[in-house]
């Protein structure tokens, strides 16, 4: 994988979990997991499905999602939901 960063199983259910949320931004990523878009999209490609993978792309192209903050509506203004757990850097906070 060459300078491609290892993950943890945990991490990279996570990274895939927060992808695949159209609320998450790829910013988010980015800022918890250090990984850029492309980087985003080849963790999917490798993990997903090749039906799930296109699904997803095309999800993410479309407009319909969020994941782009410049693309995103100004009255969203979080990463997450309010109902997710609190997250610090790559650990998830109890209540």
């Amino acid at each position: 994988m060459g300078d491609t960063k290892q993950f943890t199983e945990r991490e990279l259910d996570r990274i895939i979990e927060m992808a695949w949320e159209d609320r998450t931004p790829f910013e988010a990523l980015l800022f918890q997991f250090k990984i850029p878009e492309k980087e985003v999209i080849k963790i999917m490609r490798g993990n997903l499905k090749e039906s799930s993978f296109k699904r997803w792309r095309k999800r993410v192209n479309s407009g319909v999602s969020s994941k782009h903050l410049k693309k995103r509506s100004d009255e969203i203004t979080r990463f997450k939901c309010t109902r997710q757990r609190a997250i610090s850097g790559n650990k998830i906070s109890k209540r």
